[in-house]
């Protein structure tokens, strides 16, 4: 199965993609925000692209657990794609994605400027990846009994 992370930010949308066996995320790009109809048409266009048959789209929780303000507009988000496309959508906590990401890139000596590019598809892409590892875990502990 294939999955297709979308990490919703203040400016761009990190779209990150899985393998075909759902192992492993891989960044591929981001969706920067102009006009709403464009943002929707290219989101659609990532999911079609990919044959993504379940969209897990990144959740911000505070380290407590508890939801801010960012999670209403995550939520409203999630109504707008279940308007362009019948896949399955999860949301995922995506707490220190972006964070994680800033220093990955920081370590790889980027420049401001590429970090700006990149740092939002890496982040969708961790995203991502803890939720295929979260799967994977969970289903290889169901018994066989």
């Amino acid at each position: 199965m294939i999955y297709l992370g979308l990490d919703y930010g203040e400016r761009r949308i990190g779209v990150a993609c899985s393998d075909e066996l759902g192992r492993f995320a891989e960044a591929i790009g981001c969706v920067v925000y102009r006009k709403e109809a464009e943002i929707w048409k290219q989101l659609k266009l990532f999911v079609d692209e990919t044959r993504a048959e379940m969209i897990v789209v990144g959740l911000p929780k505070r380290t407590t657990g508890e939801e801010k303000v960012e999670v209403v507009r995550v939520m409203k988000f999630v109504e707008g794609l279940k308007k362009i496309t019948p896949r399955e959508i999860q949301v995922w906590d995506e707490r220190f994605t972006s964070k994680e990401a800033e220093r990955i890139l920081r370590e790889g000596n980027l420049s401001i400027q590429k970090r700006k590019e990149k740092k939002d598809a890496l982040a969708a892409a961790i995203m991502l990846q803890s939720y295929l590892d979260h799967r994977r875990l969970t289903n290889s502990h169901v018994s066989t009994n």
